[in-house]
Order: structure tokens, then sequence, then C-alpha cells
């Protein structure tokens, strides 16, 4: 089975001139906890929750911007990827949540530890 059968296709992303108060309002109204950074329909970063909360102590969140609170360095895996392989892939870097791509490199979706659940049911 590849990822691409079992990822989340509809991915709420924010660009990286947005605010964090942007980006904090997109996380609660969805009720996630971890947007793409997205320069068109390229990821250049990742941003949590919890980096939200952290970079806007003492900040103005409304003047903050995305790029500067974001992790640069996206951990992913391809769309045709084995399901086995982002599972291990996530276990190895500890993650929730692992973006997926196309080939081109264009984000895909998002495959999460309860997609991977969802698989074994």
């Amino acid at each position: 089975m590849q990822v691409k059968e079992i990822m989340t296709q509809d991915v709420e992303v924010i660009r990286p001139e947005a605010t964090l108060q942007e980006a904090a309002e997109k996380m609660q109204e969805r009720k996630i906890g971890v947007l793409p950074v997205c320069d068109g329909d390229f990821v250049v970063g990742m941003l949590s929750d919890k980096d939200v909360h952290l970079r806007t102590v003492g900040e103005d969140p409304a003047r903050t911007k995305v790029q500067d609170a974001m992790l640069a360095e996206v951990v992913y895996c391809f769309e045709d990827a084995a399901v086995e392989e982002a599972a291990k892939l996530m276990q190895e870097k500890q993650l929730r949540r692992l973006v997926v791509l196309s080939r081109e490199k264009r984000l895909a979706g998002i495959v999460s530890l309860a997609d991977l659940a969802g698989r074994y049911k």
C-alpha cells in the first residue's frame, strides 16, 4: 500500500510572510497542531502550535512572521512510498505527522499517526 492511499490530501497551509496570529487562528479553526509553510505548492518549512507559542513570548504575534518561527528543515516522504517506509521514518524522527510530496516535490498531503492506525483496523 502506498502513502497516497491513506494520507490526508486537503491540507491547510500558510505563507511564510503571514503572521503568527494568522497561523494560530488557522490552527484553532481547523483544530490542528501543525501547518506546512508553503511558497506556492512548494513546502519551505513547518510551523507547529509549539513554535507559535514559543515565538510569541514577549513578541507581538500580529507582527511576527511565520518565516521567523518556522522549522526550515522539513522531513518528508513521497506519495508513492510504501506505508511501512513512512511509518519507519516517523518512528525514527519521532514525528506525529509527515509531509507527503509528489515526485516534483510539490505538497501532496500529510500522513499522520491516525492515518497509519486506521490502516490496521
